[in-house]
This record gives structure tokens, C-alpha cells and sequence, in this order.
């Protein structure tokens, strides 16, 4: 995420909106068991961290794939053969299940 957008995500003073979410009475009394725990004053809070950290992984994997599908293109324009490059791009998966 680039830093200017960060930095606007952090602040404490930024617009909230009310919205109703259903969710299993079960998953509710574990998040008011958990939220203390860590730290939270409640509930609400622990869900706020979890959603907002699901979306910064999912935004940073949105964006690594922006870059990626540029270098691609960019390899092809370079005359870089399809095979090439999905033979690298194979290989950087077989990284990433070994690790």
C-alpha cells in the first residue's frame, strides 16, 4: 500500500458509517471473549483490526499483481517467448509453496 494511503488509514479521526452485519451468535460471544484479551475494548474494535487487516493483505496482493501482469507485458514488448515466461513464473510458485 503506498505510504500516502497508509498514513490516511491510520488516522483516528476518519469518517465511520453504521452498518448491520448478521453474524452467528457463537462467533459473537468468541469475539467478546477474544477482544479483551488482546487488548480491544470490545467487540466492534477486534472486528474493525480484522477486517482492515484482511483488506491491507488482499489490497497488497491486488497490487503485486498490477505490478506483476506490467513486468509481464513489459517482457513480452521486450520480445521475451511466452514460455520464458511462464517457466519463471512457475518456478517463483515453486518458491512460494517451498517457503
Amino acid at each position: 500500500m503506498k505510504n500516502s494511503k497508509l498514513r490516511a488509514r491510520l488516522q483516528k479521526d476518519r469518517p465511520m458509517t453504521m452498518i448491520s452485519l448478521r453474524i452467528p451468535e457463537d462467533v459473537l460471544q468468541d469475539l467478546k471473549l477474544v477482544a479483551p484479551r488482546l487488548g480491544f475494548s470490545g467487540y466492534q474494535p477486534l472486528i474493525r483490526a480484522y477486517i482492515g487487516q484482511g483488506l491491507r493483505d488482499d489490497l497488497a496482493k491486488l497490487e503485486e499483481d498490477t505490478e506483476l501482469m506490467r513486468l509481464i507485458e513489459s517482457l513480452r514488448k521486450h520480445g521475451v517467448n511466452d514460455e520464458v515466461i511462464a517457466s519463471a513464473m512457475a518456478d517463483v510458485e515453486r518458491v512460494k509453496k517451498a517457503a
